[in-house]
């Protein structure tokens, strides 16, 4: 009953089958080891605060270019204080105000934008200190338009910024200005230190549950493939035992 299996038509139904469903199991596991790296991704990034707080703080040009793995480490650089901006818009502990963003020139004729803390919406940002200045904070990588908690820039009065870039201040200030920025852990008075932010890209994102999706949509797509080959050689083979009894078979038709 069952030799039609052998014909030419089903051999190439069958070697479409036998190469589509191992190709399925192989992207949704594929899709799910993406989705477990994710995962541990984003579980060190939550470790990794503690594991640089107990790190010694180290040189600005030894962390630099900024990456997921010098994100939040401890950087010392010396330098000037010069112009000071107020970044707007931002929270922290549920409260509304401003970063007070102060540019740091270093020895390398270069600015460093470094975040003194978070100010109190209505409040007066304290001047920063005169002469040469030694600080420690967090790296942090410059921000998108994109980023959580990050306002559009245009619109804004003089002397305000709506993201923390060397994009951002190139227009703004005379100096070259590193691609980076820190944030103080001990702020001056009037100011809360403003806690350092996860590296882009750790997080459990809609990428990370799209590649979830992505799984669960490639064994689906192997179990139908393996449901419509049993679907079709049963009803070859109701045909072929129609035409032995010498009934007219029905339509073929998927339905």
């Amino acid at each position: 009953m069952y030799r039609f299996l052998t014909t030419p038509r089903w051999w190439g139904i069958n070697v479409f089958v036998l190469l589509a469903i191992p190709f399925c199991l192989f992207m949704g596991i594929w899709q799910l080891g993406r989705f477990e790296d994710r995962v541990d991704s984003h579980q060190e990034a939550e470790k990794r605060p503690a594991v640089q707080a107990a790190e010694a703080p180290a040189p600005l040009a030894e962390l630099l270019p900024v990456d997921k793995e010098t994100s939040g480490r401890q950087a010392v650089v010396s330098g000037r204080y010069g112009k000071q901006f107020l970044v707007p818009g931002r929270e922290l502990d549920g409260r509304t105000g401003s970063y007070v963003l102060t540019l740091l020139h270093t020895s390398e004729d270069k600015a460093l934008p470094v975040v003194r803390g978070w100010l109190p919406k209505g409040a007066a940002a304290p001047a920063p200190p005169v002469g040469e200045v030694t600080v420690t904070g967090a790296l942090q990588a410059s921000e998108s338009p994109g980023s959580k908690g990050v306002h559009a820039a245009g619109g804004l009065p003089e002397g305000q910024l709506g993201i923390i870039s060397a994009a951002s201040l190139v227009n703004l200030v005379p100096d070259e200005v590193y691609d980076a920025w820190v944030t103080l852990a001990r702020s001056p008075s009037g100011l809360t230190p403003v806690p350092a932010a996860a590296a882009t890209g750790t997080g459990l994102d809609i990428k990370a549950f799209q590649n979830l999706g992505y799984t669960g949509e490639w064994f689906v797509f192997a179990g139908f493939v393996l449901f419509m080959w049993f679907r079709l050689v049963r009803r070859e083979a109701e045909a072929e035992r129609d035409r032995a009894l010498g009934l007219e078979p029905e339509s073929q038709g998927i339905g």
